[in-house]
């Protein structure tokens, strides 16, 4: 709560995209390795462009794997925003690592922040190594 006020202060989320070659970051509550879903990095007509490109995010969210992950994790995600902030959780810092950390990261961070911004949350995006390699 915040003093005085009566009403309760909204958890902060940080969802972040980031490459594993580039090193884990710290400070994080959860992380999804989505190496696994279709990498545009193999399609010359991609590999140039990241994941906040439609083609580029169509390709890693559209695929099979990618419909059927973002089917599991969206309703993962919704819990853990609800239990905590019934909680009094003031932070939750959620990470999106792929190879690079342009492509499949970057796009599924981008699926999310749609879903995250229909919740009482403070929400922060960030790409932390979309302009790398």
């Amino acid at each position: 709560m915040i003093a005085g006020t009566g009403s309760v202060k909204p958890l902060h989320v940080t969802l972040f995209s980031f490459g594993f070659k580039y090193g884990i970051p710290g400070d994080i509550n959860l992380l999804w390795d989505v190496r696994f879903l279709p990498n545009p990095y193999w399609v010359d007509a991609l590999r140039l462009r990241t994941g906040l490109d439609e083609d580029v995010a169509d390709y890693v969210v559209r695929s099979t794997a990618g419909k059927e992950f973002l089917q599991l994790i969206e309703p993962l995600v919704l819990f853990l925003v609800s239990k905590n902030s019934l909680a009094g959780k003031e932070e939750l810092h959620l990470a999106v690592g792929c190879t690079g950390g342009r492509h499949r990261s970057v796009a599924v961070v981008e699926v999310l922040q749609q879903i995250l911004r229909k919740q009482p949350v403070e929400l922060t995006v960030f790409h932390r190594d979309i302009e790398k390699g």
